[in-house]
């Protein structure tokens, strides 16, 4: 099998983004946003998914978080997305559930080249460290409609917001990587015969 990677560049007038990526990795990743949360979260995301990840971007923090946020995730499902080629051999389902102390969050991935999200994480605060909490949410949906994927990321308990947040990238993190799986076979796992 070729190996899973794919390196990318987005400049738009907000961010600037350089992002190498490779599913089949061990779980480092190499993140620079300028968010320490985000950060944090994506690097959860590569450590749990077992994904090699290194993303730098620049973004136009004097605004605030958002655009960062948004096409940091948007570059790396797109980078996923080209990563997973005509995604032949995959697993294409993953569920899994993380608990984070007294969080619980499960997340449920299909790997369908059908973009949906829905993401309930709960989160009270208005921030996490220096990252909007309704951006977490707009992060997973943006990954989900670049990855061209359907995921849906519920907490279903917790008191704290850090641990809320962290809870659901752990769980989506093991979701996709169970679904990107490469379970064998030469054929497209979907009776329309394309992802």
């Amino acid at each position: 099998m070729n190996a899973r990677r794919a390196r990318l560049e987005r400049r738009t007038s907000e961010t600037d983004i350089r992002l190498a990526l490779c599913l089949d990795g061990t779980g480092q990743g190499q993140i620079t946003t300028g968010i320490g949360f985000l950060d944090h979260l994506l690097g959860t995301l590569a450590r749990h998914g077992g994904l090699d990840l290194e993303l730098v971007c620049q973004g136009d923090l004097v605004v605030d978080d958002h655009h960062t946020a948004e096409d940091c995730a948007l570059a790396l499902g797109r980078a996923f997305d080209q990563a997973l080629g005509e995604r032949r051999g995959i697993r294409r389902f993953g569920t899994a559930y993380a608990p984070l102390d007294e969080s619980l969050a499960r997340a449920v991935v299909d790997l369908s080249g059908r973009a949906h999200a829905t993401v309930d994480l709960g989160l009270d605060q208005g921030r996490i460290g220096e990252l909007s909490a309704q951006n977490v949410g707009h992060v997973i949906s943006s990954l989900a409609l670049a990855l061209r994927a359907t995921i849906h990321v519920d907490v279903l308990r917790g008191g704290n917001d850090h641990h809320r947040a962290e809870a659901a990238f752990k769980a989506l993190a093991l979701a996709l990587r169970e679904a990107a799986a490469v379970v064998g076979g030469h054929g497209v796992p979907s009776t329309k015969g394309v992802l």
